[in-house]
């Protein structure tokens, strides 16, 4: 029976709201008082959970019947247990049971949650020192859809991560950006711990990174003030560790132990092993520098303590999941037997010699089916590709054609400005010319100077008009208003919704580019994009293009099937070569990453 039964809405609302307000006591008041045991447990797991209690969230957790759950309990469930791994850093196991979690918030439709785990994915990967994964598309999808659904908590969230990836002394400025957008959705959301957290965080970069110790000394304040006001001590504990490392920066370390001690006298429920470890380390210190050895040496040996128990404590962990893995074992051969039962039942109605013949036919029926499937989906796959290959050559002879109506364009505009300014100007110089060669000599002239200096003006005046129509001939065209357009409409008529979707980012196009150059890079991307469509299999593609001081790079890249470079690179097949030979006859460069499964990504860099 589901849990949903026993658990009524209006009971979820009230002890959602009660720990919203982190009123833990409240809510376990009223999960106490539920009947049904199955309720009892996931409930108790969801507050000790909250809490950050890892002993008593593993144990409620592990006393939830599984098999009595439906999807939106799972759901739930595989959420809270991830959540109690990863406080236990255990985030190779929290990593993959969160994946189930948000599985089954998609089936049912909750994307809020769905996304939330996106970012406990990504810090889940952050977490891990020794290996490289690729944790940055979790978090751009936790953008995109905390962005599109106005999700005020998750914007906070998003913010203050922001501002942790630029922690150095140099990223000041977008440190505060991201702080100050932080803020803005906290005070929407009006979450005062997350403020308070918020807080926590701008102090420790001025302490920590730029060394302005005021100015965390702030901060830390702020955060200390709102903390206190609630039932959450392990944020209190690492407020008062970041101040001691303040004041041990500003050689107080009998302040600094001082509030050590305090930190010392809060029970850890989080963590709690490496805290210690943590604590009793910066208290070593802090003795040391006063010149107290004894009471060094009795918090190193503390340190030295919990640093080794970290293994026994992993030990002893691993052994309340062999528990929890027997009883999900159990419940699989419960399942196993029920199933097993309802095939006998099937087995004894329908006969088995009736089966294997209906079953033979059925499968070369169905074989057939879907052979003549693919063929015809293969041979619609093929018209397909020809259509686009068609439209995008067409596409290439109407924009070289356009190039080309604008080079003819500009050659008729010469021709005039020739007319009427140039020829205009030295008809005047030949006639002043003709009449001081008539008359030179002849005593006729009386300003024959002064008309020497007005011809040698006319022609200066020649020489400036074709100096200035030359340069403006050699200065081509802007990129945003020749190949940009062309490459933009190169994208939407290659796209096709639901099968192909391509997009172009530009940067900083706004120097003029010589005509021949725009067509053969145009004829460049084009070739890029055709090999996209005909062999890639992708749903995804890029087109970036940035324009330099002295050069242009493009970077094309798609989500398809890839593939590998060094046996792919010199096929015809492929149009890689010819493409890079184009590439050569630019005088320009290309790369080629590539792996099966994983895409492609070209980048291209041509000089101006």
């Amino acid at each position: 029976m589901s849990i949903c039964i026993h658990y009524t809405n209006a009971q979820n609302s009230i002890i959602d709201s009660l720990l919203n307000n982190y009123r833990f006591s409240e809510a376990k008041d009223i999960a106490s008082s539920l009947t049904h045991e199955n309720t009892k447990n996931l409930t108790f797991a969801f507050i000790y959970s909250t809490e950050k209690n890892i002993d008593s969230s593993f144990y409620f957790l592990f006393n939830v019947d599984t098999l009595q759950l439906d999807n939106i309990e799972k759901a739930k469930y595989y959420n809270y247990l991830a959540t109690t791994f990863d406080s236990n850093n255990e985030e190779d196991i929290a990593f993959e049971i969160f994946k189930k979690a948000q599985y089954y918030y998609q089936i049912n439709h909750n994307n809020k949650d769905y996304n939330k785990i996106n970012l406990e994915l990504y810090h889940t990967l952050n977490a891990q020192e020794n290996y490289n994964y690729t944790k940055d598309e979790y978090l751009t999808i936790f953008e995109k859809n905390a962005k599109e659904n106005n999700y005020n908590d998750q914007l906070t969230d998003l913010y203050l991560e922001k501002a942790l990836n630029h922690f150095i002394p140099s990223e000041k400025d977008s440190v505060n950006y991201y702080l100050k957008k932080a803020f803005y959705y906290n005070k929407k959301d009006g979450d005062e711990l997350m403020k308070a957290r918020i807080h926590g965080y701008k102090g420790l970069y001025f302490a920590e990174v730029i060394n302005e110790l005021d100015s965390a000394d702030y901060h830390y304040s702020k955060a200390l003030l709102i903390e206190q006001q609630y039932p959450v001590t392990y944020r209190v504990f690492y407020t008062y560790i970041n101040q001691a490392s303040a004041l041990q920066k500003r050689n107080k370390p009998l302040e600094a132990i001082a509030l050590l001690k305090k930190a010392d006298s809060i029970p850890q429920t989080l963590y709690r092993k490496n805290n210690y470890k943590f604590l009793y380390g910066l208290l070593a210190n802090n003795y040391e520098d006063i010149g107290d050895n004894k009471e060094a040496l009795f918090y190193l040996k503390k340190h030295l303590a919990y640093r080794d128990s970290t293994n026994i404590v992993a030990q002893n962990v691993n052994l309340t999941k062999f528990q929890a893995e027997k009883k999900e074992n159990e419940n699989i051969i419960l399942q196993a037997e029920v199933e097993k039962k309802q095939r006998q039942q099937r087995n004894l109605w329908i006969g088995g010699i009736i089966t294997l013949l209906f079953g033979s036919v059925f499968g070369i029926l169905v074989y057939k089916n879907t052979k003549r499937k693919q063929l015809i989906a293969e041979q619609e796959r093929e018209i397909e590709i020809q259509k686009k290959e068609k439209l995008l050559k067409d596409q290439e002879l109407n924009t070289i054609d356009a190039m080309i109506e604008g080079q003819e364009k500009e050659r008729q505009r010469l021709a005039s400005d020739l007319h009427d300014s140039v020829g205009a100007t030295l008809s005047a110089a030949r006639l002043q010319f003709e009449h001081l060669c008539k008359y030179k000599g002849s005593g006729i002239l009386k300003n024959e100077d002064e008309l020497y200096t007005k011809t040698g003006k006319l022609l200066e005046q020649v020489y400036q008009e074709i100096r200035s129509m030359a340069h403006l001939k050699n200065s081509g065209v802007i990129a945003t208003k020749g190949l940009l357009p062309a490459i933009q409409k190169l994208a939407r008529n290659a796209s096709t919704p639901g099968n192909l979707q391509i997009e172009v980012d530009d940067y900083g196009l706004s120097k003029k580019i010589e005509n021949s150059l725009e067509i053969s890079i145009f004829r460049v991307i084009q070739e890029l994009i055709t090999n996209i469509i005909k062999h890639a299999k992708a749903t995804e593609a890029t087109i970036s293009i940035t324009q330099h001081e002295d050069s242009l790079s493009i970077i094309v890249e798609d989500n398809g099937v890839g593939f590998d470079v060094k046996k792919s690179i010199n096929k015809d097949g492929m149009g890689l070569s010819s493409i890079e030979k184009r590439i050569e006859h630019l005088e320009g460069s290309m790369e080629v990453d590539s792996n099966i499964g994983k895409g492609t990504n070209i980048l291209i860099d041509i000089p101006l």
